[in-house]
This record gives C-alpha cells, structure tokens and sequence, in this order.
C-alpha cells in the first residue's frame, strides 16, 4: 500500500490484508475494503452522490461501499457510497457504479457500463461492455447482458409525478439479452429467455421464449439443449 504512488486514503476507511493499490487510486470515508480487493490505477470508491434540485431518485445512504474479498476494480472506475460488490466480482475499466446497487458474488461489469442506483444484480452475472443499467432494475443469477444494451424505466420521460416509482426491467434468472437490445420500463424477461441483438421490448417475456424484432416479438422456445444447465 505504501508503494502506490498518488493514493488517497480515507483515514476512516477500513482495508484488509492483501489489498492491492494501482496508481493515483481515491478512496473516500468509511469505504470497506476486504481481504485479497485489487484496486487498479485511477479507481474512486465511496464517491459521494451529487444530486439535482429536481432529483426524485435522492434517498439517504444508510451504509458506507463495501468491496467484498477478492473483487477487483478496474482503472478508472467509479464506485459509489452505499453500494456493495460481491466477492470476486469485476467493475471493468471506466465502469460506473451508482448508490445503493448491489452486485453478486463473481459477477462481472464490462468496460464503459453505468449501473445505475438502486440496482441489484446477482451472482455471475455477465453485463457486458457499454451498456446501461437504468434505477430500479433487478437482475437475478446467471443472467448475460451483450454489449451496448439499455434499459429504461419512466415511460414518461421526466413527465412522470414524483410520488411515482421509477419502474426498471427485472430480468429472470439465466436469461439472455443480446447486444443493441433495448428494455422499455417495467418489463419482465422471464427465466431462461432469449432477446435477440437489437430487438426493443415492450412487453413482458415469457420463460424461454426466443424474442426478435421492433417490436420485440416471440418467435420460438429455448430449446433444451441450450439451458443453462447443459453448459455447466
């Protein structure tokens, strides 16, 4: 720790043994560093969230970032306060972690993805370079998101009344969503489904169901030998 060049350290943050600290790496109060974390060149864990007058996703943050044993920050990334990473978890290069998310044990984030607040995804879970990750979505194990996906959560674009809930897409375990592919607010991609690169989703998928198109539309069922799991 004494060998990393630039590092800002919180005095009130906690680091367990092990630890590893790139170059110019800023860590904020109270951020919770377990045993065997690596913290590449340029990280920032525990930043404070800045909010807009007009926010309505403000919320107060009851507990400090916690990176559990052996999760890995990559360069650059950015990690919020009130969040947590499982253990063995990857926040890839220039990644962005927002308050109160929570991310499973050896799940990945790629490079360039925003995860937004209030967001929990599960354990190995692959959410892949460039994608977004809006408020409010749930994201259950085993779940694969490709490059570039989106997800949405207020059909009304910032016409929506502030007693009203932000409505993210819950994605069931296991299922897939392919590259480009957009998720409109509140959907439901069920267990073991497949979207299809580039397809919009409008409405609710059912387990296993292959889905394509603009619209997204059923077009066949999963079948058994590509379950989960056989490729284990």
């Amino acid at each position: 720790m004494a060998d990393a060049p630039g590092l800002v350290l919180s005095p009130s943050a906690s680091v367990g043994s092990g630890v590893r600290f790139g170059a110019h790496v800023v860590v904020h109060d109270g951020v919770v560093i377990e045993d065997g974390v690596t913290i590449q060149d340029g990280a920032i864990l525990g930043k404070p969230p800045v909010f807009a007058p007009h926010s309505s996703t403000e919320a107060p943050i009851p507990d400090p970032l916690v990176v559990e044993r052996g999760a890995t920050i990559c360069a650059q990334a950015i990690v919020f306060a009130g969040s947590r990473i499982g253990a063995g978890a990857i926040v890839g290069d220039q990644a962005f972690v927002r308050e109160r998310t929570r991310i499973g044990a050896g799940s990945v984030v790629g490079q360039g993805t925003t995860v937004d607040c209030d967001v929990t995804i599960g354990e190995r879970v692959r959410v892949q370079s460039r994608c977004y990750v809006t408020a409010a979505t749930v994201i259950e194990d085993d779940v694969f998101v490709g490059p570039g996906a989106t997800t949405t959560n207020d059909d009304t674009m910032a016409r929506r009344p502030r007693e009203t809930p932000m409505q993210g897409p819950t994605l069931r375990r296991a299922c897939r969503i392919g590259g480009g592919a957009v998720l409109t607010p509140g959907v439901e991609i069920g267990e073991e489904a497949f979207v299809a690169a580039g397809a919009v989703v409008t409405n609710d998928v059912p387990s296993r169901a292959v889905v394509m198109g603009v619209p997204a539309r059923v077009i066949r069922r999963v079948p058994d030998e590509d379950l989960l799991e056989q490729w284990r």
